[in-house]
């Protein structure tokens, strides 16, 4: 029962990455623009925090570094798609090409560094239970804080004017714009502030989720995060559970390594991205429910007063 116990810890663990790159993501959907950069600002996020803890051993302002390093990017990203209106497919992807290639060079002198001892956690009394305890209790406090900002984002995204105004923006900018609020400098907003959670799930890698840091290390995480908006059909709530759900098939693959499993590890190595295929593939079974969930004016360029 412990080696349960510890399996769906790392499964909490393994989910936070991509569910706060993914309600990153979904924040800049929801405004009506695609990001496909999120590998790219990652791995850019991963290398600026680990080299901030590394020269500070503050795991906080290692986050906040990470942070400034997506926002940084996506910012460049918005003002590219939004008042230059580059192709958002195009440019994301350009992004995520760069992002791998800085990253990779900024990276150098960081490989073989290490940082300080790392913290442990845990809830006092809470941490304590048997088998519960280990499970849940005994977590990074990030892991917390994304459970309570997925639900502080569903109430900001339907509970007030300023969420209805971000959706309002992403159906359909151009009747925003006829009542006057300023579509682009709001899209910029979401796309700013997804790259910022996009980074802190960069840097969460390289100083929680395996602290050190090595060329290529989100692996794709990226792009599930990517793929798990469109899993979740934009809503919070599944996209939390969504990132869990494919944490979970991330770690089981080291579970069943461990308890003698005789199956490739190549093949074990394959579950997240084939999971994530899969997963795509039968939703897409069913266009129309896809349309009816999607923002109306996703990835489409806005003209003002066309």
């Amino acid at each position: 029962m412990e080696s349960y116990a510890l399996l769906l810890a790392a499964t909490l663990n393994a989910g936070t990455v991509l569910a706060i790159a993914a309600l990153g993501l979904l924040i800049n959907e929801k405004a009506g623009i695609v990001n496909l950069g999120a590998e790219g600002m990652m791995l850019c996020a991963a290398v600026a925090g680990f080299a901030t803890v590394v020269h500070t051993g503050n795991d906080w302002l290692g986050f906040a570094a990470g942070m400034g390093a997506g926002a940084l990017l996506a910012a460049i990203f918005g003002l590219l798609v939004i008042w230059l209106n580059t192709n958002q497919y195009a440019t994301g992807l350009a992004l995520s090409l760069f992002g791998v290639g800085f990253s990779a060079f900024a990276g150098i002198k960081y490989v073989q560094e290490k940082l300080p001892e790392r913290p442990h956690f845990s809830i006092p009394v809470l941490g304590d239970i048997p088998l519960v305890g280990p499970a849940l209790f005994r977590q990074h406090p990030l892991v917390y804080l994304t459970i309570a900002f997925a639900i502080g984002l569903i109430w900001f995204l339907y509970r007030t004017r300023a969420g209805l105004v971000l959706r309002a923006v992403g159906e359909s900018p151009d009747s925003a714009h006829a009542l006057g609020y300023p579509v682009r400098r709001i899209r910029l907003a979401a796309v700013v502030v997804g790259g910022a959670l996009c980074g802190l799930a960069g840097a969460y890698i390289s100083v929680v989720y395996t602290p050190l840091w090595v060329e290529g290390m989100v692996a794709g995480k990226g792009w599930i995060a990517l793929a798990l908006t469109t899993f979740a059909t934009w809503r919070p709530a599944r996209v939390l559970l969504g990132a869990y759900l494919f944490g979970g098939v991330t770690m089981l693959q080291f579970h069943l390594q461990g308890v003698g499993v005789d199956v490739p590890s190549q093949l074990l190595t394959m579950l997240p991205y084939v999971s994530t295929i899969v997963v795509l593939a039968l939703i897409s079974r069913n266009p129309a429910w896809i349309r009816v969930n999607m923002p109306a004016s996703l990835g489409k360029p806005f003209h003002p007063g066309s």
